[in-house]
Order: structure tokens, then C-alpha cells, then sequence
């Protein structure tokens, strides 16, 4: 398939298609349904995608990063996403990848300074700190109940709240923690994002809450307590009651980027479907002559090309200065879903295999239908969708319908 990508974000895109054939994937098939990744074996492929050219594309080489812009760094991304330790090891995993786009867009100097550059190096880890139990923030974020109130005699900020589902939760040195911090504004602009230590007092990691999927770079979902957790003034990110502001540009990018990866672990799932079912023999021919597998698989195929280019497109407007909230959401709901749906063929294709551990298959069938839930609910991002599809609605059109 080709598309309008540059040079620089081809040969990129090449470099690292072979990183994960030549290192990544042999890695991840001792470590497939074993153990997770160990610190040490995630530094030394850190490591070595430095030394190949790959680490860290989508940061500004001035916090070691390589500089290239988001248009560019997507088939990178896609490339990566074909393995579950690419994106660590490029330093372009979720939600490090996320929190660090943020802080180099609203953060301030200081901030910079003490948490992005070692986020970069990947030093230290982070967590996305907003999602809250039953009654709190979910699908529905205006529903927060988190809050920071300011102590007039030393001027820090008070932060109680519980939250779940933070992932890197427990891993994370610093936590991004959504909190209401004008409770009579509404929370679209009565909310801010503060950076809290991890080992701050009052910060409670209660549990990692057991989920579908996880591969093998076990990543935890952390519920944590924030009791009396004092924080200074510039603790608060991008400015004070501009939270949903600051989470809005992070999750646009954010969002587009996820799609890539998963896109990447989709293809990955055909492309072993497609060497399966060309070797395995039933009733007398290989499976691959098979008419209706074919077709499902021509399909997959089909949604994946459509997924890639909406990608695009909405990376250009986000390029261009565009929220492009429809457009994302547009590539977040249609992506997770095509890719579920190329992932679901794949399993059907290899059969028992697919269902085994022994192929990547079975565990990309639990992580993408998380994708449908995390970074937004399909049924939000519809919502978003049927909103300006029906704020485009002509009255006049409407009265000419009615009477025909």
C-alpha cells in the first residue's frame, strides 16, 4: 500500500520494521506467555534503539528525542505496534508517550527540566492519573469527583480523591491527577492537571485491578487514594482550571497515535493467519484456497487500508492547527474496530493455534478489545461523531424531506 508519507518518514518506518523483525519479535516469542519484560532487558533494548536511530522519533531532539512531527512518526508507530516491545523500547508507549507530549506542550521550564528529560531517557515512568470509580469520572469526565483545594497559610494545594484504571499506576515516578479545582465553575473549566510524585505523602496505591490483556510488557492499572496530598503551585500543568483544555491536546495525538499501534499488531495477525492457512492442508487443499477465508481476510485488509489513511488525514488536520475532535474520533472508533475485527479473523484462520499460546494471536485478541474501551468508549466517540452530524442538519432540508 502506498501513501503520501515523506522519505524521512519511510526510511524511518524501514528502520524500524527491521528492529522489530530482528530484535523484538525473537525476544518477545522466549518471553510469550512466561514472564514479562524485565527492567533490565527493556534498558538494553532502549539501548539498542538508540544506537539504531529509532528511539524516541516523536520527541524534540533537545529532550533527546529526533525531532520528527506526528505526520511523520505514524507508520513508525504502525511498524512498532507489530510487536509488544517495539513501542517501550522506542520510548513511544502509552501512556508515557501521551504524558510526554504534554509536557513538552504546556509544561514549564522547571517542570521540563525535572520530569520530561528523564521521561525521555526513560528513566522514570508515568501515570495518567483521571478515571474514578462507580460515581466519579468515566466515560463521563464531567462527572469528577477529585479535588484540589488551596491552603491559604502555605499556598500548596490539597488533593483527596480516589481514582482507578491509572495505568503505569504502579510503576509511575510522577502521576498527571485530574482534579476539580473550582467547584462552582463547570468542570470543562473548573478542572486542573497537577504533577504529583509518586512517593508524595498520601498517595495510596491500593491495587493493581486484574484486566483483560496486558502481553507481555505487564503493565499495571493501579487504584490509588489521594488523601491530603500537598503539592506547590507548580505542581499545576498548563495552567490553573485548564485541565480539560491541556487533556484535550494531549488526547488527540494520543488517540491517533494508539491507532497506529494497534493497526500494526493487526497486520501482524493477518500476515501469521496468512502464512497458517498457506501451509495447513483440509479436505484435500491448503487452507488458503479456501474461498470464504479469502474473503475474509481481503476484508480485513480492506479496513486496515481505510483505518491507515483516516489516520492520516486527521494527522494533517492536527498539523494544521485543527482540534479535529470529529476526525479522531472518527479514526479511533473505526480503527479499534477494524482491527478487532482483522485480529478476530486471525484467530478463526489458525484455529486452535489461534486460541494457543505457543502464536501472539490469542493475546492481541484480549488487548484489542481493550481498545475499544480505553482512550474513549466507542460509544463516546460516536456520541462526538452523531453530535456534528446532526448539528450539520439544514431545517429547511428538513421540511423538504417531511413533505416528500
Amino acid at each position: 500500500m502506498e501513501y503520501t508519507d515523506s522519505d524521512r518518514a519511510t526510511a524511518l518506518a524501514e528502520k524500524v520494521r527491521t528492529f522489530v523483525d530482528e530484535v523484538a519479535i525473537p525476544l518477545e516469542r522466549e518471553l510469550l506467555g512466561d514472564r514479562p519484560i524485565s527492567p533490565e532487558e527493556l534498558r538494553e533494548l532502549q539501548d539498542e534503539a538508540r544506537d539504531r536511530g529509532i528511539y524516541a522519533p516523536q520527541m524534540p531532539e533537545e529532550y533527546g528525542g529526533l525531532g520528527y512531527d506526528l505526520r511523520d512518526v505514524l507508520p513508525a508507530f504502525e511498524a512498532a505496534g507489530r510487536s509488544y516491545l517495539a513501542p517501550p523500547a522506542m520510548r513511544i508507549d502509552a501512556p508515557d508517550e501521551g504524558n510526554m507530549h504534554t509536557l513538552e506542550l504546556v509544561g514549564t521550564d522547571e517542570q521540563k527540566d525535572r520530569w520530561l528529560r528523564p521521561l525521555v531517557a526513560g528513566d522514570i515512568r508515568s501515570g495518567f492519573s483521571m478515571t474514578e470509580p462507580k460515581g466519579g469520572a468515566g466515560s463521563d469526565p464531567k462527572m469528577i469527583q477529585t479535588r484540589a483545594e488551596r491552603d491559604p497559610g502555605t499556598g500548596e494545594w490539597v488533593i483527596n480523591g480516589h481514582k482507578w484504571w491509572t495505568t503505569n499506576g504502579l510503576e509511575a515516578d510522577i502521576l498527571l491527577v485530574m482534579a476539580r479545582t473550582d467547584p462552582e465553575a463547570h468542570p470543562y473549566q473548573g478542572c486542573s492537571i497537577f504533577l504529583v510524585p509518586a512517593d508524595a505523602d498520601g498517595v495510596t496505591i491500593i491495587r493493581d485491578v486484574s484486566h483483560l490483556g496486558g502481553g507481555v510488557t505487564g503493565s499495571s492499572h493501579a487504584e490509588i487514594e489521594y488523601d491530603d496530598v500537598r503539592v506547590p503551585e507548580s505542581s499545576v500543568l498548563g495552567g490553573l482550571h485548564q485541565g480539560f483544555a491541556v487533556a484535550q491536546q494531549r488526547l488527540g495525538p494520543a488517540r491517533l497515535t494508539h491507532c497506529m499501534r494497534f493497526t500494526g499488531m493487526a497486520q501482524r495477525a493477518l500476515d501469521v493467519a496468512k502464512a497458517y492457512v498457506s501451509e495447513r492442508h483440509a479436505f484435500g487443499t491448503p487452507l488458503a484456497d479456501k474461498q470464504s477465508l479469502r474473503f475474509e481476510i481481503a476484508d480485513a485488509e480492506t479496513s486496515l487500508h481505510a483505518a491507515r489513511t483516516m489516520v492520516r488525514h486527521a494527522a494533517d488536520r492536527l498539523t494544521d492547527g485543527d482540534q479535529a475532535r470529529v476526525p479522531v474520533s472518527m479514526c479511533k472508533v473505526f480503527t479499534a474496530n477494524a482491527a478487532q475485527d482483522a485480529i478476530d479473523c486471525a484467530v478463526q484462520c489458525c484455529g486452535g493455534n489461534g486460541i494457543g499460546k505457543d502464536l501472539p494471536l490469542a493475546d492481541f485478541y484480549e488487548d484489542v478489545r481493550v481498545f475499544r474501551i480505553v482512550d474513549g468508549a466507542d460509544e463516546v466517540h460516536r456520541r462526538v461523531i452523531a453530535r456534528d452530524a446532526f448539528d450539520d442538519v439544514d431545517s429547511s432540508e428538513v421540511e423538504h424531506v417531511l413533505e416528500f
